[in-house]
């Protein structure tokens, strides 16, 4: 019975209130900032500061690895690296 009244003390949604939007609907539009956490062994500063366009960076992390992926830094899945025709694309595996 005290559950009862608790309930019926609680305010109540209007008959009339819209419904509540689809995220997708609602701020789909908003810009995201994707990031991957791709590792990297044995990188220096001087390695860094020799990279040009075309240089090639070995990562310690096996092709199917688990890779982060971040948006606008906040972690939001795990990936994995994918080659199509002659791009590398990663594809989602889990959700955080």
């Amino acid at each position: 019975m005290d559950a009862a009244v608790q309930r019926a003390k609680e305010p109540q949604p209007a008959a009339n209130a819209a419904p509540a939007k689809d995220p997708v609907e609602a701020y789909g539009w908003f810009p995201c900032l994707l990031s991957l956490e791709v590792p990297v062994s044995r990188f220096t500063v001087g390695d860094l500061l020799r990279l040009r366009v075309g240089s090639i960076v070995e990562t310690s992390s096996h092709h199917t690895g688990d890779i982060p992926l971040r948006a606008n830094g906040l972690l939001i899945g795990w990936t994995e690296f994918e080659v199509i025709g002659n791009r590398v694309a990663v594809r989602l595996t889990e959700l955080a």
